[in-house]
């Protein structure tokens, strides 16, 4: 069964606070514990982990080791999947920096950037390749997954080439929508947006 996009999101999230809770020595957590954490109802806990198949059967509520390997299993690749950074400026070291180990199923292998002062360096802890081996490189390190961190105008080129070289996966950091094969998923993060929602509700609140 292929689980709805805000289930993954939030299994993911359920993961991260599993994890902190493991370094706050808690072994054990109760669904309106955990929905507290992430400022959601402990129903909605409930019906994803039942989505998964998981349920508590301790009156102490769910062992936390145990959940996080049940989500691991449902939302991570068993032989882990490779990505690359496009585009290795500002954003994309950033983005790069804050990626790479977090998760030992993704592995970050590559980046691409046209800049002659990037290329064959290691920035952000990995290495940058020139754009022109893009191709080369994606089918050389069976990379199935592109974070897109290109100047705008570049977005929808470098997205068509990304997916006619193998990329399966996009995630746009750039402020152009993109349109690609049904095949291909994607996700659209707008950081202008989404400030700008913030600043709406802060405007909102002081008048």
């Amino acid at each position: 069964m292929k689980l709805p996009g805000k289930t993954v999101e939030r299994l993911s999230e359920y993961r991260r606070t599993l994890l902190e809770c493991l370094n706050e020595k808690k072994n054990f957590i109760f669904s309106h514990d955990l929905a507290a954490r992430l400022q959601i109802t402990a129903v909605q806990v409930r019906r994803d982990l039942m989505l998964i198949g998981y349920s508590s059967v301790h009156r102490k509520g769910y062992d936390v080791k145990d959940l996080i390997e049940k989500i691991s299993t449902i939302i991570d690749s068993e032989s882990g999947l490779n990505v690359a950074v496009i585009g290795i400026g500002n954003l994309g070291r950033a983005v790069a920096g804050y990626f790479k180990g977090k998760r030992s199923k993704l592995n970050l292998v590559a980046s691409f950037d046209n800049d002659p002062q990037k290329v064959n360096k290691v920035i952000s802890g990995v290495k940058c390749y020139p754009h022109s081996e893009m191709e080369k490189i994606i089918k050389e390190l069976n990379i199935t997954i592109a974070i897109l961190t290109v100047p705008p105008d570049y977005a929808r080129e470098t997205a068509e080439e990304a997916v006619r070289y193998g990329i399966r996966g996009i995630m746009n950091f750039t402020t152009i929508p993109l349109n690609v094969p049904s095949w291909v998923y994607l996700e659209e993060y707008d950081m202008i947006t989404s400030i700008e929602k913030v600043a709406y509700f802060v405007k909102e609140n002081i008048l």
